[in-house]
């Protein structure tokens, strides 16, 4: 999904609509334009206006929380990898052949979730093939005495929270944001838009504000549908917790 393109169709479709409710307004009876009818069209706007307001903190709060959530379960992933590490380093030489596939496996999820080229699509989905060496590779461990065998449960452990977050990011990628009510809110804004020019005095204060709220209007529509694709765009989330573990882990 283009959010650039779709914020600039938006913006200009706004601005489309605001110049035509300014031409439509010249063809408006006098009686139209009078103090009483701009009152009544300013309090039916007001109200549309305040529905809009806030069907788009909706809509913010909820790509937000989206956005939060999975951007947490980064981190915590990130938290799990150095500790599994760390328990892998204390079971000893033994568990050198598993720490090399698990460095394999967080370095493939790296690469595939944060690809290096901004144009291809983040691929949540967990390549099966080298997760698997590495769970292979857990499970031959043969503790040979009470504290390998304590960290070998505690490894297992780690290991099945590492996979069920990672398919908890791959549930997590629908998308959030309910599209009949962002076409409902789009509807509202270009009433409003039609509304308000229809009655504002023709001049280039009332169309430079007109189009600085389009534009205000854009923008958050823009950032409606960024935060609704934490791993794609221009906001999306960080990789430094995964690569500042994955330099630790190469050490």
């Amino acid at each position: 999904m283009n959010t650039t393109l779709i914020a600039a169709i938006l913006f200009v479709c706004l601005v489309g609509v605001a110049l035509l409710g300014r031409r439509v307004r010249r063809y408006l009876p006098e009686s139209h334009l009078s103090a009483d009818s701009k009152d009544a069209v300013k309090l039916a706007m007001g109200l549309v206006a305040t529905m809009s307001a806030l069907v788009l903190g909706l809509l913010v709060s909820s790509a937000k929380g989206a956005y939060d959530t999975e951007r947490s379960e980064v981190i915590q992933m990130a938290a799990k990898i150095a500790f599994l590490d760390r328990v892998l380093g204390l079971y000893g030489p033994e568990a050198t052949d598993a720490r090399g596939a698990f460095r394999e496996a967080i370095a493939d999820a790296v690469r595939h979730i944060w690809p290096t080229e901004r144009s291809r699509r983040a691929q949540l989905a967990p390549n099966e093939q080298v997760g698997d060496a590495f769970y292979v590779a857990i499970h031959r461990l043969s503790p040979k005495d009470d504290t390998q065998r304590a960290l070998k449960t505690q490894a297992i452990a780690l290991m099945t929270e590492l996979g069920q977050l990672r398919l908890l990011l791959v549930a997590q990628s629908i998308p959030s944001i309910s599209i009949p009510m962002l076409i409902i809110l789009v509807s509202w804004l270009v009433v409003i838009f039609f509304g308000f020019s229809a009655v504002a005095p023709p001049n280039a204060t009332t169309t430079l504000a007109l189009i600085a709220s389009a534009f205000s209007v854009a923008c958050a529509i823009f950032l409606i549908l960024e935060l609704d694709q934490p791993f794609d765009g221009l906001i999306r989330i960080t990789n430094a917790p995964m690569l500042n573990v994955l330099s630790r882990l190469a050490k």
